[in-house]
């Protein structure tokens, strides 16, 4: 009998620096090893947003450690689900692919209180993703 193959979702945004990342980290946390978990920019920041960063801390999910990521067409390619979260033309696309474009607000400039709703809606529709994924 064999296993399934384990699920691979790419997150992306432009600057890979808010909700790719709260994306990727929430359904990491959320699912573990049951899916591979990627997140990558089409235009990568230096570094993540700091009020993301603790805008995650809050609900104890560290991504402190985590930087951002150019998107390559490997990643693409490897990935079974690609959510988009902004970053429109510069997102590859390759047919065969599951695509959802996430429309949601960029948190870049933004302190942690305009932060926190974009965290909750993220969540919100990662646990939406889990269930339609079945894990």
């Amino acid at each position: 009998m064999s296993t399934p193959a384990t699920p691979s979702v790419l997150f992306v945004c432009v600057h890979n620096a808010g909700r790719s990342q709260m994306g990727a980290a929430f359904l990491t946390h959320l699912a573990g090893d049951r899916v591979r978990v990627r997140s990558a920019g089409s235009a990568p920041a230096a570094s993540v947003n700091p009020a993301v960063v603790e805008a995650m801390h809050e609900v104890g999910i560290d991504i402190s450690a985590e930087t951002p990521k150019v998107l390559t067409v490997e990643a693409v390619e490897s990935s079974d689900v690609v959510i988009t979260m902004g970053c429109g033309d510069a997102c590859p696309y390759f047919p065969g692919k599951r695509y959802l474009d996430w429309k949601l607000e960029d948190p870049a400039g933004q302190g942690v209180e305009a932060v926190r709703p974009i965290r909750e809606e993220i969540e919100r529709r990662i646990r939406g993703l889990l269930a339609d994924l079945a894990l």
